[in-house]
């Protein structure tokens, strides 16, 4: 998409939080440094700028990442910092999505895990994300080199036909409390038997009552690798997975009934699991599913995001309008397409 003048404009979204949880203490998940954030965010502009990309649109935040790469910036396109008061919480990538989609966005970069993307789908609307991995357990956004992710952007950004062919809909879970909508996750939800939210990370498989999933592949690690030793489901697929868990872990499943089977997953970085799965079937755009366990706590994409005290009804749904996102592969021929010509 063009602002009115013409110019291709596209969004980066930095995540100073994302690879700073829990999980580098109980787990051997990798620091991201916010020096190196910057310097990701930093070759993005630079494939941004080489695609022919005439403004990039960044998030303001109170580490200063977007304001010191600005400073550095000696490109030809124009980089400019949203004009937005940063608060340090989840709402500033949402906020921030919202304001460049009305300025004309036609990508947005997200620099951070599978919460940064959630974050920003809230707010994103139909703008393609360019997800780039710096989190933890991340299945929605990918390792990529940021020159890369940005001649990937720019392309999508600077060409609206080939947008169609290069970027896809994912599907999403939505969360309804109370029967309003509280909340989305874009690749799993699962409810937790600890009653509070408290750091916020899953680590333990043995709190999991109950997970819903969008995406369940072999190469992924959390939550969603659980599911992938049931049933495989694409990102892209219209379909996703219900699991039910047996109290207890693995070790614990003869004494359960219902524990029809068990599972040895990779649930965070350097930790594998036997998981006691008591039951799970297919779940198709549209379905829904109510939620019974008082005194528990739901968590979006691996966090613990909302509790659910005793009177409150929740349920899941699987909807198949979940964001658009950019096919880094597919852009980049395309991209390497129309930056080749005669010698």
């Amino acid at each position: 998409m063009a602002t009115s003048s013409g110019e291709a404009v596209v969004g980066i979204i930095a995540n100073p939080a994302a690879g700073k949880d829990i999980r580098r203490l109980v787990a051997q998940g990798r620091v991201v440094s916010n020096q190196e954030k910057a310097n990701t965010v930093k070759r993005v502009l630079a494939g941004l700028d080489a695609v022919g990309v005439g403004t990039a649109l960044l998030m303001p935040d109170l580490s200063g990442i977007a304001h010191s790469v600005i400073r550095s910036w000696r490109g030809a396109m124009q980089c400019t910092v949203l004009d937005y008061a940063p608060t340090g919480w989840q709402v500033d990538s949402t906020r921030c999505a919202e304001m460049m989609r009305a300025a004309g966005a036609g990508c947005i970069v997200t620099i951070g895990g599978d919460g940064t993307n959630r974050v920003v789908a809230k707010g994103a609307g139909d703008v393609p994300l360019a997800a780039v991995s710096t989190g933890t357990n991340n299945v929605f956004p990918k390792l990529i080199e940021g020159t890369l992710a940005g001649m990937a952007a720019g392309t999508v950004a600077t060409n609206s036909a080939s947008s169609a062919a290069v970027c896809q809909r994912a599907c999403r879970l939505d969360i309804f409390v109370n029967g309003e909508l509280r909340d989305i996750a874009l690749v799993d939800a699962a409810v937790s038997r600890q009653s509070m939210v408290g750091s916020r990370a899953i680590w333990d498989a043995g709190n999991l009552a109950q997970a819903w999933l969008t995406t369940s592949t072999a190469s992924a690690i959390g939550i969603s690798s659980i599911g992938s030793r049931l049933m495989e489901v694409g990102m892209f697929e219209s379909k996703g997975l219900q699991i039910d868990f047996a109290v207890g872990n693995a070790d614990d499943a003869p004494a359960h009934e219902d524990a029809a089977t068990a599972v040895s997953a990779p649930i965070a970085p350097g930790m594998i699991a036997d998981v006691a799965v008591s039951r799970w079937s297919e779940m198709l755009p549209g379905d829904s599913v109510e939620i019974d366990a008082p005194g528990c706590t739901i968590a979006l994409d691996g966090e613990r995001e909302i509790e659910l005290l005793r009177g409150m009804e929740a349920s899941i749904s699987l909807s198949a309008g979940g964001p658009m996102v950019v096919d880094f592969d597919a852009a980049l021929r395309h991209a390497a397409l129309s930056m080749s010509g005669p010698p």
